[in-house]
């Protein structure tokens, strides 16, 4: 007999109890004897049988998964978010269901379709852009449950998130401490409208009286370790290179660090390299990278806490609520120690 063909009927014509005390024997219902349990279950692994999700789904309205949608699977703090968020959802007793954009609005708009059609119950969702939201936002009116991972105030969806304005400028901030007025910055988020960083980074300047200099700014247009390295060298090999680096990830920094490597450039002592996200690499490069943390944890936590309540929530979705979580520095030699 295959798997999909099993029904409680067979279990029952196994065993010789009815269908509703194999049924409730399978919910391990207190209300069957445990010897009597022990031995419907037996008889249920022998037929490979698996309890309909979709007919419990139609009767409960509700199908206990979870639509997670990423920007970049390869970026390694999204992997690890995805990693925590899957288990605390499975302590929830709730399934995961993944998708990734891949940076491109119309992948991110099908996999929102898709995760609809599916009837999750819910969705975390890392935005390709952090302002053009209105395909979300439709959802969201709709009174459907959707969390962020990234948080506009203004957006009317709720978020949580690390604040990466505030973190932008505590790296910047840092590196002006350490002595440095020409600081670069190597971001390729602006032209999606992720504006954070970059705000963070010239607020820093703005305060210490340094002017903004665009020739400072590099796009690397995109966020690998590649990218950031030929970033970093478009930077250097400017006339009036920076003295000291702002990456807006980690895997960027370990470029501009790669960089600095293979053309004879000393850090901390000729440039210093500041990047965000605080991943494990950072941690363990030639040089160790001084980074932003962004708390993976707690930012997981508390986004499925959030969405948990507005699964449950019958009569209508409260108003929209961002979290914001200020991220700490964790400093390296990459930025530390010069002469």
């Amino acid at each position: 007999m295959s798997r999909s063909s099993v029904r409680l009927k067979d279990i029952a014509d196994k065993t010789g109890f009815s269908v509703n005390t194999v049924s409730l024997a399978l919910r391990d219902s207190p209300r069957i004897p445990n010897e009597t349990r022990q031995l419907i279950r037996k008889t249920a692994d022998a037929l490979n049988y698996l309890p309909n999700h979709i007919a419990k789904s139609l009767v409960s309205r509700e199908t206990k998964t979870i639509g997670l949608i990423l920007t970049d699977i390869t970026n390694p703090t999204l992997t690890r978010t995805a990693q925590a968020i899957e288990l605390a959802l499975a302590e929830r007793g709730y399934g995961t269901l993944f998708a990734t954009s891949n940076n491109d609005p119309e992948q991110e708009i099908k996999a929102l379709e898709m995760f609809r059609s599916r009837q999750v119950d819910g969705m975390l969702i890392y935005p390709r852009s952090h302002r053009r939201l209105d395909h979300i936002r439709k959802i969201r009116q709709s009174n459907y449950p959707i969390v962020l991972l990234v948080g506009d105030p203004d957006a009317g969806i709720d978020a949580v998130c690390v604040d990466e304005r505030r973190g932008a400028y505590k790296a910047t901030r840092h590196l002006i401490d350490t002595g440095h007025k020409r600081i670069g910055i190597i971001d390729s988020a602006n032209p999606l409208g992720n504006v954070e960083k970059s705000d963070g980074y010239r607020q820093a300047l703005t305060e210490a009286g340094i002017a903004f200099d665009p020739k400072l700014t590099a796009d690397p247009l995109g966020h690998s370790v590649i990218k950031g390295y030929w970033a970093m060298d478009t930077l250097m090999n400017a006339p009036n290179p920076p003295t000291a680096i702002f990456t807006a990830n980690d895997s960027l920094a370990i470029g501009a660090l790669r960089w600095c490597q293979k053309n004879g450039v000393q850090v901390p002592k000729d440039i210093a390299i500041i990047g965000f996200d605080n991943i494990e690499f950072a941690e363990h490069a030639a040089t160790p990278i001084s980074s932003v943390n962004y708390a993976v944890d707690v930012v997981t936590e508390l986004a499925v806490e959030r969405l948990m309540k507005l699964v449950v929530a019958k009569d209508g979705l409260p108003e929209p609520r961002v979290t914001q979580i200020e991220p700490d520095l964790v400093i390296r030699e990459s930025t530390t120690g010069r002469s």
